[in-house]
């Protein structure tokens, strides 16, 4: 693990959630550190999106407690919970830009609920964030005039708006070709350099994985729950768990996270 600092600014505590009478995770326990590159990974339906609901507060767990910096999410009262979901973005997998606005619309969102900004602030930091994602001047521009990875660009963007100390991503690289994703790799790596936010990021896709990861969880579905968790490369390489093994193993000669611990 690089770059994070020994006190969590992310825990789970026993943590089961689901939908109705069907259970997905049951006992989930793990944290997060400050600045860290930290990744849920594992087979399709394994519950990772499921995890990020949670974790986002859109569903609500049946049992457990997820905190952000010592305070109790789950358990938080309006006006805490209200707190906390500022210090967080949200890069969504389909990016959710609204298409009828500009870029700019998009990104300020966020500044116009949470903040009492004038419009003259806000619009100084619209422009800074899109420059921050490589989008100067792309204020007038509206969602369908963009790439997919322009899209995810300006979506990050929207995610920064507020200086969250915590940046959730799901599939950050879906639907983007080898080269988009290397690129949107290359941002996050930037963005976590340059402010220190800490990146939970949900994914499948092994190339970002062995790229980014300092640390990830591995769920199962027949498990509901973590059956791994360490730095990609190590547990390609030791588990003794053949779901693990398989899964970080399909191509793993070529996907190699390189040294960048001077980062």
């Amino acid at each position: 693990m690089q770059n994070a600092t020994t006190a969590p600014v992310i825990e789970v505590q026993d943590l089961t959630c689901g939908y109705g009478a069907t259970v997905v995770l049951q006992k989930v326990s793990f944290s997060v550190c400050a600045r860290e590159l930290f990744f849920v990974i594992g087979g399709s339906g394994c519950g990772k999106s499921t995890l990020l609901r949670c974790l986002i507060g859109l569903l609500k767990p049946t049992q457990g407690d997820v905190a952000y910096f010592g305070k109790s999410f789950t358990q938080s009262e309006a006006l805490d919970r209200r707190a906390i979901l500022k210090s967080f973005g949200v890069l969504y997998q389909d990016n959710a830009l609204w298409s009828s606005m500009t870029l700019a619309e998009n990104v300020s969102l966020p500044l116009e609920e949470h903040t009492a900004l004038s419009r003259r602030d806000r619009e100084e930091i619209v422009a800074l964030k899109l420059t921050q994602v490589g989008l100067a001047g792309a204020e007038d521009l509206f969602p369908a005039e963009l790439s997919g990875g322009m899209k995810k660009r300006a979506a990050l963007a929207r995610a920064l708006a507020l200086d969250p100390a915590i940046v959730f991503f799901d599939e950050p690289s879906e639907g983007l070709d080898p080269i988009t994703s290397r690129a949107m790799d290359q941002l996050i790596l930037q963005v976590r350099e340059t402010l220190g936010t800490t990146m939970v990021i949900v994914s499948h896709q092994l190339s970002s994985i062995f790229r980014l990861a300092d640390r990830a969880i591995f769920l199962d579905h027949a498990a509901k729950g973590i059956i791994a968790e360490g730095a990609p490369n190590e547990l390609a390489a030791t588990s003794t768990d053949p779901r693990v093994r398989d899964f970080l193993n399909q191509d793993a000669d070529s996907l190699k996270r390189p040294d960048h611990s001077s980062k």
